[in-house]
């Protein structure tokens, strides 16, 4: 019982990290997902709708990325990151929620929780990017 409980700490503790490492990257993903589905519904099959998905994804985080090194203006740059960050606390909401599902018997709490962990999620995404808000661009 005891093992299954470090276990289940463990689990937490990684996707908390992976969730950190991962969170600027959600918006991109949101954009590849969603264009990945738009053309498989529109018949483009299963392969075509995995090239449409990552080409897609990869446009999206270059545009972002180059607007984000680009502009000089700091607010304009922190605005970008928010841009950024808004996916990733939707992700760190969906991934609370993931867990606590049958953790947590209560839906107040476990809500409280979810908006909390996204909440943390957010902030760290958007912290991560405005590191060198101040500095100016390269």
């Amino acid at each position: 019982m005891v093992a299954v409980m470090f276990m289940g700490v463990a689990l937490i503790a990684l996707l908390c990290v992976l969730a950190y490492t991962l969170a600027i990257y959600a918006l991109p993903f949101f954009v590849g997902l969603a264009a990945a589905q738009f053309a498989y519904q529109t018949g483009s099959g299963l392969v075509g709708a995995g090239l449409v998905g990552l080409f897609s994804a990869g446009v999206a985080f270059g545009v972002l990325a180059v607007l984000f090194e680009t502009i000089r203006t700091p607010v304009i740059r922190l605005i970008v990151a928010l841009v950024f960050a808004a996916p990733a606390a939707v992700a760190g909401y969906a991934l609370v929620h993931g867990i606590t599902k049958e953790a947590v018997p209560s839906e107040i709490w476990r809500q409280i929780f979810c908006i909390a962990g996204g909440g943390c999620v957010g902030i760290a995404a958007w912290m991560r990017l405005a590191v060198g808000v101040g500095q100016p661009a390269r």
